[in-house]
C-alpha cells in the first residue's frame, strides 16, 4: 500500500489584545530590563475578563474555517491540545459546540456530526500529540476527510515568581489533510522520548482548594515548577528525541543538523530554544567525525575542559530524577557541556549553526510570551509569513520541528514544505491576529491577573467568542454550577 502524503494545509491564530510590555513590567517590579529582554522577550499577552481557553480555541477555529474557506461538513476530527482546560469531563466538544452554533447563525453548515472530538494533555506537548493523532486518523479510518487541531493555552504565573515575565495566552488552529498545501509530515521519520520527572512542571488539583473566584469565576492555574531543573529536563529530553530520530533514519547527527536551514522548537521564552539547539549541536559534534571532534575540542580548550572528559559526560545517560529533591544545589545534568556551551555561544559558528536556523519568525515571537501548546505552531505561522514577506523559496525544503512537554516528553518531527506553501501562507494572517492590542498599566494588569474587574478597558470584542455568563444553579432538579455559556460576537 502506498504511503499517503498527509500534513498541514493551513494555520490561523487568536491572540488576546491585552498586552504587557516587559520594559514596563520591569519598571513595576524592579527587574533588570536588559536581562529580561535578552532572556525572555519584549511583551506578553493576558486573557481578558470574558475569556477562557475555550473562547480562545473556538475563535481560532472559526478563523481557520473562514480564512481557508473550509467546508465544515468535511471535518471528521477536531482535536484540542491544552493544559489550561477547566472542565475535567468535556474538552474539544465544547469548542465544537461553540463553533457549530456560530456557523449555523451565519447560515453555514456545522462541523460533521460524525466528527471525533478528543482532548490531548501533556503540558506543552498536547498540541503535537493532537497533530499526530489527527495524521493517524487521516491515514486510516478518516481518509478523505479533513482534521483540525487547535492548540490553546493560558500561561499564568504568580506575581513575583521567576515565571511571571514568561506568561502568555493564545490559540493556533491547524488544518490537516491529504495532499497538504503547507507541509507534508512523515511520522515514520520522527523521533520521540519520554521520562517521568516528578517536579519539573506540575499542576496538581490541590492548588485549587480554597480559591475564592466569586467575582471572575476564573480559576488561577499557577504551576508548581522549578526553573533550573526544568531547563535541564528540556535539554535532556530534546537530546533523547533527536537520538531516536537519528537512529530511526540512520543518519549522521552533525551532517543532518548542518544541512538544516530552519528549525522551529517549543519556545517558553527566548533563550530556551537557543540553549536546547546549541547543546544538541555540541552533542552532534561529539558523535561526529574527525573535523567535528576538532571543532568541539577547540571549545573545550578555551573552556579549560579536557575533550575526553566532555565526551565521557555526553554518553553518561544521567538519571535526571535524582536531581529532583529539595536539597539539590546544582540542577545541571551536563555541567561540562554547559561550560563548553558558554564558550560556543561567543563563537562565530554560533550564529550560523544556531541563531540563523532559529531566525524565521523569531522576532515576532518576542511579543507573544509563552503559549504552552500553541508556542510551536505560532512560531511556525510567524516563520511562514516572514519567509513569504522575504520572498524565500522554501518549496521542497525539510524543516525540523521539535515539541516538548514538561513531565517529560519530546517529539522531533521533520516536515517537507509543499509547492503551494506561498498561497496557503497568505491565508494565515498571523501578523493580523497580533496587530490590535490594548496596552495595560500596572493596575489593569494586576486586576486581570488576579481575576478582578479592570477599570478603563474599553475594548469591544468583535468576531470572537466571549463568556456571556457562568452557571450558578445547584438544585436537585437542575444544575449548571460553574458551566460557562458562550456567545459569538460577530
Amino acid at each position: 500500500m502506498d504511503k499517503k502524503n498527509i500534513g498541514i494545509s493551513g494555520l490561523a491564530a487568536y491572540i488576546p489584545p491585552y498586552r504587557v510590555w516587559l520594559e514596563d513590567w520591569c519598571d513595576w517590579t524592579g527587574n533588570h530590563w536588559p536581562k529580561i529582554r535578552e532572556i525572555v522577550g519584549r511583551s506578553f499577552r493576558v486573557r481578558g475578563p470574558k475569556q477562557s481557553v475555550y473562547t480562545l480555541a473556538a475563535t481560532a477555529v472559526m478563523r481557520l474555517i473562514k480564512q481557508y474557506d473550509i467546508d465544515p461538513s468535511r471535518i471528521k476530527f477536531l482535536g484540542l491540545g491544552t493544559e489550561s482546560s477547566t472542565d475535567n469531563s468535556a474538552g474539544a466538544i465544547i469548542v465544537k459546540g461553540m463553533v457549530d452554533g456560530a456557523l449555523i447563525k451565519e447560515g453555514i453548515a456545522p462541523i460533521a456530526r460524525s466528527c471525533e472530538v478528543p482532548e490531548f494533555k501533556h503540558a506543552c506537548l498536547g498540541g503535537v500529540y493532537g497533530m499526530k493523532g489527527a495524521l493517524r486518523h487521516l491515514a486510516l479510518d478518516g481518509a478523505g476527510g479533513q482534521a483540525i487541531v487547535v492548540c490553546a493555552d493560558i500561561a499564568e504565573y504568580a506575581r513575583g515568581s521567576s515565571g511571571e515575565p514568561t506568561q502568555g495566552a493564545g490559540a493556533v488552529a491547524m488544518l490537516l489533510e491529504e495532499n497538504p498545501k503547507l507541509a507534508s509530515v512523515d511520522l515514520s521519520r520522527s523521533g520521540a522520548a519520554s521520562d517521568y520527572r516528578i517536579m519539573d512542571f506540575r499542576k496538581p488539583m490541590l492548588r485549587f482548594c480554597g480559591q475564592d473566584r466569586s467575582e471572575s469565576h476564573q480559576v488561577q492555574d499557577f504551576p508548581v515548577f522549578n526553573g533550573k531543573y526544568s531547563t535541564t529536563c528540556y535539554i535532556d529530553e530534546t537530546l533523547h528525541a533527536l537520538d531516536d530520530m537519528y537512529s530511526k533514519r540512520g543518519i549522521s547527527a552533525s551532517e543532518y543538523l548542518r544541512s538544516l536551514k530552519t528549525v522551529f522548537m517549543h519556545r517558553p521564552y527566548r533563550r530556551m530554544p537557543e540553549t536546547g539547539w546549541a547543546v544538541a549541536y555540541l552533542f552532534a559534534l561529539g558523535s561526529g567525525g574527525v573535523e567535528d571532534r576538532a571543532e568541539l575540542a577547540s571549545y573545550c580548550y578555551e573552556a579549560g575542559i579536557e575533550p575526553d572528559a566532555l565526551l565521557k559526560e555526553m554518553v553518561s545517560k544521567p538519571e535526571i530524577t535524582e536531581l529532583a529533591n529539595p536539597e539539590q544545589l546544582n540542577y545541571e545534568a551536563y555541567p561540562l557541556t554547559m561550560a563548553v556551551f558558554r564558550i560556543f555561544r561567543a563563537s562565530r559558528n554560533y550564529r550560523r549553526e544556531i541563531l540563523d536556523k532559529l531566525a524565521l519568525g523569531s522576532d515576532t515571537m518576542l511579543d507573544l510570551g509563552n503559549l504552552y501548546t500553541a508556542a510551536l505552531p505560532a512560531w511556525m505561522a510567524a516563520g511562514f509569513e516572514q519567509a513569504l514577506d522575504e520572498n524565500r523559496d522554501l518549496a521542497g525544503e525539510e524543516i525540523l520541528t521539535l515539541g516538548y512537554g514538561s513531565g517529560d516528553a519530546a517529539e522531533v518531527i521533520p516536515v517537507i514544505i509543499s509547492e503551494e506553501w506561498k498561497q496557503a501562507t497568505r491565508s494565515i494572517r498571523f501578523s493580523e491576529a497580533m496587530e490590535f492590542s490594548v496596552d495595560l498599566d500596572f493596575e489593569q494588569y494586576k486586576a486581570l491577573h488576579d481575576g478582578r474587574r479592570a477599570r478603563g478597558l474599553d475594548y469591544l470584542p468583535k468576531n470572537e467568542f466571549i463568556i456571556e455568563k457562568v452557571g450558578r444553579a445547584d438544585r436537585r432538579q437542575f444544575q449548571d454550577l460553574g458551566i460557562e455559556y458562550y456567545r459569538y460576537v460577530g
